[in-house]
């Protein structure tokens, strides 16, 4: 019923269930010296005739137990309070930590909207886990010992068969611990399956609209909630039907305890005032487990939610070092990898990028092209050869200084939903107005800016109140300012404008004069002027030279710039 994995989460947090339980135990001894103090006082009403200072006693003693058990039970709130808000920030930080530690790396088997619901309502519900269902786990093993304990000397028939029903709790949940251990694990995965869903329809409601199809995904959305109402629904039965057991198991030990101390006044001469005090905590010995049989189907909810942070947390981190980039030529020697471990998508890859020039990387669709800029980046290491940086292996530098040398604009290159100038100051802190609207100069966005808000124009959220090509020549600004050493631009122009394209190009070839440049592209028009071209057909490096030399070797490369020139030349006569 206690996952280790899960509770080697806690990390110092152990301490405040330590306390909780040690707080119950106290409020349990508080209650049963006031059902002490009661049995006492109506001792003295049939055993004494005198005034009301005979009670002074007992009432002291209840009051006592009154006040230690309002105490303890505020204190145990209070600590399940600071137990919840410290576990959970805790394991946020822990996930946003292993989020920053895999970096450019994507999180295996889960889904944007699956990750934030983990960082969200999955801490919530392990939350539940820890501060309502650990202390009540301890508390309802040790409630019904330390009872039997006081119990038994008055009757230790009584207190046995209290005792012997109590397991029965337990095994009536073991029993359906399969059974809600599955029914939770579908449970979460329709959640985020529902999660995945609304979140494309909604991303994707322009396109939907276009299509005509937003009916259809909407029955989609509406078969995808059904399932999840149906395994609800399921969860709900698997509850009550738990619950029932539980109470029936609970009520009916109390029933038996009670019978048992009522035949021990009549059979074996127990006292009546001690039947009364175990009558009136018979039932103390199964409320303890009854609640933890409440907590544990928030329990399960939990475990299913804290699996998927084990699983992230769990991920392999890129290994890097401690060492400073020194020099800035990227070398790939003998490279070989493969995602799953079974087939290969780079083979005996041998590339160099040197600290000056343009680089270009170029072939068909799943060539390998998108893999090697992983590599590059430092998001996955070969399964055989090395990257190295300036003649040391990539893993021994620090990914800090690595990185304060290297800088990606792509093709979804995310510009944050902030002024112009907060996302400036992202790559650069102290920027100066001036130094942006040199950068936004040459990328041919600075008149624009200047007549639609300037420099506190508030980007929106994925760049939606600005075009394709601007975003991209914005992205490209941004990366100017950052003035690094590396710049890989991966698909930077696709489906972009004209202009667009002719801008970035432009100031791709300017960069290539003093910095590393590297670029992925499919459109071979763009990659002519590049000092090296790398040309890779199903993972291997298949040629390598000048787009002359390439052209004059008539090889893969010539024929598809030829396809793709003759397809360019066809679209442009059918527009005249």
């Amino acid at each position: 019923m206690i996952d280790k994995d899960l509770l080697r989460l806690l990390g110092g947090n152990k301490k405040y269930i330590a306390f909780c339980v040690g707080l119950m135990v106290l409020g349990l001894f508080a209650n049963v010296g006031i059902t002490a103090s009661l049995c006492w006082a109506i001792a003295l009403a049939v055993r004494y005739n005198g005034g009301a200072g005979v009670f002074l006693a007992p009432a002291v003693c209840a009051c006592v137990g009154l006040a230690v058990r309002y105490t303890t039970t505020r204190l145990v709130g209070d600590l399940k309070d600071t137990l919840g808000r410290s576990v959970k920030k805790d394991l946020r930080e822990r996930v946003y930590n292993k989020i920053v530690r895999l970096g450019v790396r994507s999180t295996d088997d889960m889904s944007m909207a699956g990750l934030t619901q983990i960082a969200l309502e999955g801490v919530e519900q392990l939350d539940l886990y820890y501060s309502s269902y650990l202390p009540q786990f301890f508390y309802a093993m040790l409630a019904p010992l330390l009872l039997f304990a006081i119990t038994v000397g008055i009757s230790w028939r009584v207190a046995l068969v209290l005792l012997c029903c109590v397991p029965l709790i337990p095994l009536s949940i073991i029993a359906v611990s399969k059974w809600a251990k599955k029914i939770f694990a579908k449970y979460w995965g329709k959640y985020t399956s529902m999660g995945d869903s609304f979140l494309d329809s909604v991303q994707g409601l322009k396109e939907l609209k276009i299509f005509g199809a937003d009916a259809a995904q909407h029955r989609k959305m509406n078969e995808t909630s059904e399932e999840f109402r149906k395994i609800t629904m399921k969860v709900l039965v698997m509850q009550l039907a738990s619950t029932t057991i539980m109470d029936l198991v609970a009520y009916g030990g109390a029933g038996l305890g009670i019978a048992m101390a009522l035949l021990s006044v009549t059979r074996w001469g127990l006292s009546p005032i001690a039947a009364l005090f175990l009558i009136l905590v018979a039932v103390d010995f199964f409320l303890p487990l009854r609640a933890f049989g409440s907590a544990f189907h928030i329990a399960m909810n939990g475990v299913s939610a804290g699996q998927k942070i084990l699983s992230l947390l769990g991920q392999d981190d890129p290994v890097w070092g401690q060492e400073a980039v020194t020099d800035t030529e990227l070398k790939l020697a003998g490279v070989t990898f493969s995602y799953d471990g079974k087939r290969d998508v780079l083979e005996n890859v041998t590339m160099t990028f040197p600290r000056h020039g343009m680089t270009a990387l170029v072939g068909e669709s799943g060539c390998g092209k998108s893999t090697v800029v992983n590599l590059l980046f430092g998001a996955f290491r070969p399964s055989a050869g090395v990257v190295t940086v300036g003649g040391k292996k990539l893993e021994s530098l620090s990914r800090a200084s690595y990185y304060s040398h290297l800088a990606v604009v792509s093709y979804n290159t995310y510009i944050f939903n902030e002024t112009v100038r907060a996302n400036f100051r992202l790559a650069k802190p102290q920027v100066t107005d001036e130094e942006i609207c040199a950068a936004l100069e040459k990328v041919n966005l600075l008149t624009f800016l200047q007549e639609n808000g300037g420099l506190d124009k508030i980007i929106t959220e994925d760049a939606a109140n600005i075009s394709g090509g601007q975003k991209q020549r914005l992205a490209l600004a941004v990366s100017l300012v950052a003035d690094k050493d590396i710049y890989i631009f991966d698909e930077a122009t696709s489906n972009i404008d004209i202009e667009s394209e002719a801008v970035i190009m432009e100031n791709i070839r300017e960069l290539s004069k003093t910095k590393s440049v590297i670029v992925i592209s499919h459109r071979l028009a763009n990659v002519v002027p590049a000092d090296l071209i790398y040309y890779m057909e199903a993972g291997r490096l298949v040629e390598s030279g000048t787009h002359a030399a390439l052209m004059a070797q008539s090889g893969g490369y010539a024929r598809l710039y030829a396809t793709q020139k003759n397809l360019e030349e066809g679209y442009a006569e059918v527009l005249k």
